[in-house]
């Protein structure tokens, strides 16, 4: 006696009903495999199709003047939809229209609940399309991030910015801190101020050491000369009066304009001075040994050597 027996199941009839089912699936297959042999015909197309126009497309949109960014991403979205069609059209070919709108169903669920889940990626997603087509800033500009990173801009994708800091480390931002909050381009106005700041002694005739420091920006020969230099006094400082020189000079941003300007308007502003007898401080401190302040140490040293004096003159006579 078999097992089945045992627990009152038999076996023929489970068998029997076995091969009815797998004879009508192969029933099935045999009908529907013209159909499914024309969906694989018509998925390989597609995807040789979408490849093919994936190149083209990106060939033909950069000529249009599109920059790189723009030109590879509808390049890609050419391609996705190209791909999307031909697997509907597959499903079609095999009779399974049912099926497709369960498919588009079931995506519209998943993809409500992946933006639950992934709203930071979303929104890096959506901050990449805005930054590609609104062009805020392109690759070879020079931008700083609210963070403080700053260099230039080496790729921009749809999820993340890469910025090559002057000292060579790569940063990669996220888009959405660069779609929702501030940062600089300094290459977009294709000119940048380079500021020198500097102090003079309390003695020196201000109006003459501004003279000598304009003269001496203006022999700058890497400055914008469209531009005048420019000089603000800032303020009375510890041992100076300080002020900052202004020159501007052109920044294209594919390197660093404005560190040779500012090299040679160092030195020569220090020559300047040099030749015109203008010094420029160390810092000086001035100690009051007073209680009530005011009381110079020559004074206090002279007032004790004369006390010490009248004490020694009293003992002497007593």
């Amino acid at each position: 006696m078999s097992i089945a027996e045992i627990f009152g199941y038999d076996t023929q009839k489970i068998f029997s009903k076995i091969t009815e089912k797998l004879s009508g699936w192969l029933d099935i297959l045999v009908e529907n495999l013209p159909n499914f042999v024309l969906a694989v015909i018509l998925l390989i197309c597609t995807i040789f199709i979408a490849k093919s126009v994936k190149g083209i497309s990106a060939k033909y949109i950069s000529k249009v003047g599109t920059n790189e960014t723009i030109s590879r991403f509808l390049s890609q979205l050419i391609f996705l939809g190209i791909l999307v069609l031909g697997i509907m059209l597959s499903l079609s070919a095999m009779d399974l229209t049912k099926t497709v709108s369960s498919i588009l169903a079931g995506l519209g669920i998943i993809g409500l609940a992946l933006g639950f889940a992934f709203q930071d990626t979303a929104a890096n997603f959506i901050s990449g399309v805005y930054i590609t087509f609104n062009q805020p800033y392109k690759i070879g500009d020079i931008i700083e991030t609210h963070d403080g990173h700053e260099g230039a801009v080496i790729d921009i994708n749809l999820r993340v910015t890469k910025i090559k800091t002057y000292n060579g480390p790569i940063v990669y931002v996220p888009n959405r801190y660069l779609f929702q909050e501030c940062f600089t381009n300094y290459t977009e106005f294709a000119q940048r101020r380079v500021q020198v700041e500097c102090g003079v002694s309390y003695g020196e005739d201000l109006e003459q050491v501004e003279k000598v420091a304009l003269e001496s920006a203006r022999n700058v020969s890497s400055r914008l000369k469209s531009e005048e230099p420019t000089l603000f006094w800032t303020g009375f400082g510890d041992s100076s009066i300080n002020f900052t020189l202004n020159i501007w000079c052109r920044f294209k941003g594919s390197n660093l304009d404005f560190i040779p300007v500012r090299n040679e308007a160092i030195i020569s502003l220090k020559k300047a001075f040099d030749e015109n007898d203008i010094m420029i401080p160390f810092p000086i401190r001035t100690l009051d040994f007073g209680i009530k302040g005011g009381n110079q140490l020559n004074q206090q040293l002279t007032d004790l050597s004369i006390s010490t004096k009248n004490g020694s003159s009293e003992d002497a006579e007593s």
